[in-house]
């Protein structure tokens, strides 16, 4: 998952707002959103490659989203990332909880957003201690939460302008859609060649190999009914179909 963005208690009825885009390799083998067999109160996609996912939520209100740092010559650690997220979803300890005890050493650069329905709270082992988020609207990509590069400054300000509208959502599944390549001159200088620094910079990212696999929207509203809505794509954007998923929060 490359970005999200997240309005949390931002809404007067809508407490949890997501709009998200994965971003991945196409060859990685994933499991479109659906309820687990194992679990059918979690909803969510699966990286089959290594067992976790990039973002998913329950019944129960439980949300668990998180995407890489940017870090290219760093060691990769020796765990999956994404099996924060499934372990997050499939647990009953709080976020906070949760956080706590991660032995962050053993991943390589992650931001991870968890919320237990209480609260919300962020956290990257690139960026000190976790904290709990105050009502508001957030944004991350690749770098560490609210990191102004241009597409996520775009992203959520475009998102804040949508969010009066729900429960109308294609303003936002607009935003990501968006493929504009950003000027050299406002490129942010992450360490990858250049090439790769422009293709990078589009909310939604398209090429031979590697692009945007899924976008998604996410809203739970204060009566715990949840919905979530996921298109998917394949080389160079195209749909590979959608599917939305109603649930109401137990």
């Amino acid at each position: 998952m490359c970005l999200i963005v997240v309005a949390w208690q931002a809404h007067p009825n809508f407490p949890l707002v997501v709009a998200a885009n994965r971003d991945e390799f196409y060859e990685r083998p994933t499991q479109d959103a659906e309820p687990w067999p194992e679990a059918p109160h979690i909803i969510a996609g699966r990286d089959l490659q290594a067992g976790g996912t990039w973002m998913g939520i329950s019944t129960s209100g439980r949300f668990a989203a998180i995407t890489n740092v940017r870090e290219p010559g760093v060691p990769k650690g020796e765990l999956s990332r994404g099996g924060l997220t499934r372990d997050f979803l499939l647990g009953v300890q709080s976020a906070e909880t949760f956080l706590a005890g991660i032995d962050n050493s053993r991943y390589s650069g992650f931001n991870l957003l968890l919320s237990d329905g209480r609260e919300f709270w962020y956290q990257s082992n690139r960026d000190g201690s976790p904290r709990r988020l105050q009502p508001g609207i957030y944004a991350v990509s690749n770098h560490l939460l609210d990191t102004p590069w241009p597409k996520l400054v775009s992203a959520r300000s475009r998102f804040a302008e949508a969010l009066p509208k729900l429960p109308e959502r294609e303003d936002l599944f607009a935003i990501l859609a968006d493929d504009e390549i950003v000027p050299d001159d406002d490129l942010p200088k992450t360490g990858v060649p250049l090439d790769w620094e422009r293709l990078l910079s589009a909310i939604f990212v398209k090429s031979d190999d590697y692009g945007t696999r899924a976008s998604t929207v996410l809203v739970c509203n204060k009566n715990g009914r949840i919905s979530l809505e996921e298109r998917r794509f394949g080389v160079r954007g195209i749909p590979l179909g959608k599917a939305l998923f109603e649930e109401k929060a137990k």
